[in-house]
């Protein structure tokens, strides 16, 4: 990969790479070409949805592709569809047309990439946490629980997807959990490595309220940063929540933009 000038050059590596290029997130799911659309497609319990659009859309091919993204997943029963919207996709006014036709906005996220290597230096960990590897379905549970402890949601479409990830498909998959000295699990987090692209994706990391603030969150940053430097990958990518966006600024992320989970749930 060469050496990106700036960062409308990253976001164009990332948009290619990543979104245009991408990957199935896990087993049991397959990527697709839908027109002007590339969406990831698999069962009720994983991830369905739009990654990119092509930035040559216009309106009515906008209106045309959102109809028909309605009709794949209704066809197929899904429970929910996403579509992922990047500040900078096009047409401008695509969140819109998304929420005309029936797609409900959550809160955007910061999309925020860094040097891996320089995040993959030491932290010191309050006394009494330590850092564990995530291998079998005992440490799945204990990251859904950490996940229902750290965002007062629901942790069961995380555990069946680490748990079938980590038996069928975990050689580009890294996940790991702080705990306490009872062996509660305190924060958890996630990383994608993505072949070919110079990318791994950092996901979760979400950390229980009475731990924030001590360097835990951090710590799960350079754990998964050393592996994706061993690994020869050279950018760390997160969608950055309003609560890991500033700590990760801190450390150097550098923003590219924000992205909008657009959500489509057939029957409401």
């Amino acid at each position: 990969m060469r050496s990106p000038e700036n960062a409308d050059e990253i976001r164009r590596l990332f948009d290619r790479g990543i979104r245009e290029h991408a990957r199935p997130d896990g087993p049991g799911v397959r990527v697709e070409r839908a027109g002007p659309v590339v969406r990831q497609v698999g069962g009720p319990d994983d991830w369905n949805g739009v990654v990119w659009s092509d930035p040559g859309l216009d309106a009515r091919g906008a209106d045309a592709a959102v109809a028909a993204q309605i009709a794949h997943c209704t066809s197929l029963g899904l429970p929910e569809f996403e579509w992922k919207l990047y500040a900078h996709d096009r047409p401008a006014d695509l969140g819109e047309r998304l929420r005309a036709a029936g797609f409900v906005p959550e809160e955007p996220e910061a999309l925020l990439v860094a040097p891996a290597g320089p995040s993959a230096g030491a932290v010191g960990l309050p006394e009494g946490v330590s850092l564990r590897p995530v291998t079998d379905a005992a440490g799945a549970e204990l990251m859904a629980r950490a996940h229902e402890r750290a965002f007062g949601t629901d942790g069961s479409r995380l555990l069946h997807q680490v748990v079938r990830r980590l038996e069928e498909a975990p050689e580009d998959f890294v996940a790991v959990l702080a705990v306490d000295a009872d062996g509660e699990p305190v924060c958890s987090g996630r990383m994608e490595l993505y072949p070919g692209t110079g990318f791994a994706g950092l996901w979760g990391g979400g950390t229980v309220a009475a731990w924030r603030g001590r360097g835990v969150y951090r710590a799960l940053v350079a754990y998964r940063a050393r592996i994706a430097v061993e690994r020869g990958y050279r950018y760390l990518q997160v969608d950055a929540t309003a609560l890991s966006a500033p700590i990760l600024r801190r450390l150097g992320f550098l923003e590219l933009g924000t992205t909008t989970p657009y959500v489509y749930r057939p029957g409401r």
